[in-house]
């Protein structure tokens, strides 16, 4: 199935292990945020893991992803690399966007990822699009979107699961409900308490399942695959989910408590698997700790890469922005070219490089 398989010993492995990497990668991102080293904003995954790990562990290596504000994860569980995501976190040129996207809009296309993305509910309208193209191309793969509890009340999802359903698309959309739509609880934004309910006016599934299981979300997912590719259409999955940190990494978070989030940390997906790993013969309190060590250090290898690539010269603002060649972009991208090789040369006959 996917190139991890939950159906296997050693994929349940390999699901722990990317679920340890977001967690890893993510608790860096957020140190180095605060130490002022990455610009922009940052949006954590933290708690999240088993969504994204469970979705993909269900997914074939050439399925599409769209992913959200809070992508880290997503990228991670469809097997990106994290030092070309920290790279780009860090606005580097060796970042998978070549530091233009930064924390919010890493993209590998080639990997199935089509991109994180600022702008709250615009993956369905992505998945339904790549879903069009594989239906219409005939091609055995599905496009998934991930979206969050507040994204459900955008119009555009409503448009792109509407248009997936009237023509059977191979679409899924993912909906993590971590209860908070920034820091409107769900009962304040919805007048429903399963956000599943409202695949009733597409006349297709709608599944809860618990977001906090990777392998629930493995299943559920897994289901609407064959569902999809069977020609029947998408499926709404609400995977009910908690993020332990703010909706971005400084926010105060006036909208709960402590203990709240502790309640949910004491179901923790990465915990909770790790102890089921460990009752089934799997895996060992020590073999744990030693995954836990090398994910640490491939994170701390991250940081090293990013904080030692070089940034993006300024012409390269003006890099993939069409196609075919625009003369007036070109005349811009020349003289910030012109401008760099000024100041190097100026900086040369002073003495320094």
């Amino acid at each position: 199935m996917a190139d991890f398989d939950l159906q296997s010993a050693d994929g349940r492995l390999e699901a722990l292990r990317r679920m340890v990497t977001i967690r890893a990668f993510d608790e860096e991102a957020g140190n180095r945020f605060a130490d002022g080293e990455i610009p922009g904003f940052v949006h954590l995954y933290i708690g999240e893991e088993a969504v994204g790990v469970g979705t993909c562990a269900a997914l074939e290596p050439d399925d599409y992803i769209a992913s959200t504000h809070r992508g880290h994860g997503h990228c991670i569980a469809k097997g990106l690399d994290p030092k070309l995501m920290m790279a780009e976190l860090y606005g580097k040129a060796d970042g998978y966007c070549n530091g233009k996207g930064g924390s919010m809009h890493i993209a590998d296309v080639d990997a199935g990822m089509l991109g994180a993305n600022g702008i709250v509910g615009a993956g369905p309208p992505l998945a339904t699009g790549a879903a069009l193209t594989i239906d219409y191309q005939d091609r055995d793969q599905v496009a998934v979107s991930f979206c969050g509890d507040g994204a459900v009340a955008q119009g555009q999802v409503h448009e792109a699961i509407n248009l997936a359903a009237t023509w059977d698309l191979p679409a899924i959309f993912v909906v993590e409900n971590n209860g908070y739509g920034e820091g409107t609880p769900l009962d304040e934004q919805h007048n429903v308490e399963n956000l599943s309910d409202t695949a009733q006016a597409y006349d297709i599934p709608g599944l809860t399942i618990d977001g906090m299981d990777v392998t629930a979300v493995a299943e559920a997912v897994e289901e609407a695959r064959n569902r999809a590719r069977s020609g029947d259409g998408p499926t709404l999955v609400e995977a009910k989910t908690y993020r332990y940190r703010g909706h971005y990494e400084g926010d105060e978070e006036p909208y709960r408590d402590e203990e709240e989030v502790e309640r949910w940390q004491d179901r923790d997906p990465i915990q909770s698997f790790r102890q089921r790993l460990i009752e089934r013969g799997e895996l060992t309190a020590e073999e744990f700790e030693e995954m836990r060590a090398e994910v640490e250090e491939t994170i701390e290898e991250a940081v090293d890469y990013a904080q030692e690539a070089p940034a993006p010269e300024a012409h390269e603002a003006y890099d993939d922005m069409f196609v075919e060649t625009v003369p007036e972009i070109e005349r811009f991208a020349n003289a910030a070219r012109a401008r760099s090789d000024g100041g190097r040369e100026r900086r040369r006959s002073n003495g320094g490089d």
